[in-house]
């Protein structure tokens, strides 16, 4: 199911690029992190769908039977006990077609992600002072 198609310029284009069943669920991934990190900008990271505020939140992608949902090592880290039922890696973890998006597991980690940016972001802007 991975689309193959290069020169995504828009998360639009990017999910109008699937079959309808994967275009709902690409949708709403979109609508649980945009309403999580409403202040976060849209773009296209590594030709995936990715949210951006002081650096990048999280990507995510269709895959052949799954949603990719990539929060960084420290996402993942963070919510290990929660994220234990799915398969994943070091920054990333994979949300089967076979079963509902766990929309409000993505959420609070997109919180996480956000607080972590902002941070961050504070940090270096008090380290310059």
């Amino acid at each position: 199911m991975e689309n193959k198609k290069m020169g995504f310029n828009t998360i639009d284009e990017y999910i109008a690029s699937f079959p309808p069943e994967v275009r709902a669920r690409l949708a709403e991934m979109r609508a649980a992190i945009r309403a999580a990190a409403p202040q976060a900008e849209e773009k296209i990271s590594y030709q995936m769908p990715t949210f951006y505020l002081e650096g990048n939140l999280v990507h995510f992608a269709a895959h052949t039977s799954h949603i990719g949902f990539y929060p960084a090592p420290q996402g993942i880290e963070a919510f290990a006990k929660d994220l234990s039922a799915y398969k994943g890696g070091k920054g990333s973890v994979q949300f089967p077609f076979d079963r509902p998006l766990p929309l409000d597991l993505a959420r609070r980690m997109v919180e996480y992600r956000v607080a972590q940016n902002l941070e961050k972001a504070a940090a270096k802007a008090a380290r310059r002072k």
